[in-house]
């Protein structure tokens, strides 16, 4: 069972784009790593995880329930 999921995330800063379409998911009883080359985006898929930025569009989705985290 997903924990959390992120579907098709996407977040733009002006002209740039952050993510684009991003899926991620976190399972219970897993360890988890989120890797990629600098600028990949993962600190800003953190960020819209946790609260700091708000997702351009996609979803959230914690304990099989959509999230709007603020």
């Amino acid at each position: 069972m997903n924990i959390v999921e992120m579907q098709n995330i996407v977040k733009r800063f002006g002209p740039v784009t952050a993510s684009d379409g991003v899926d991620f998911e976190l399972r219970a009883g897993e360890i988890h790593a989120l890797l990629g080359e600098n600028g990949a985006g993962k600190t800003t898929l953190m960020r819209i995880l946790y609260g700091l930025y708000h997702q351009d569009s996609g979803d959230i989705i914690i304990g099989e329930q959509p999230a709007e985290i603020h």
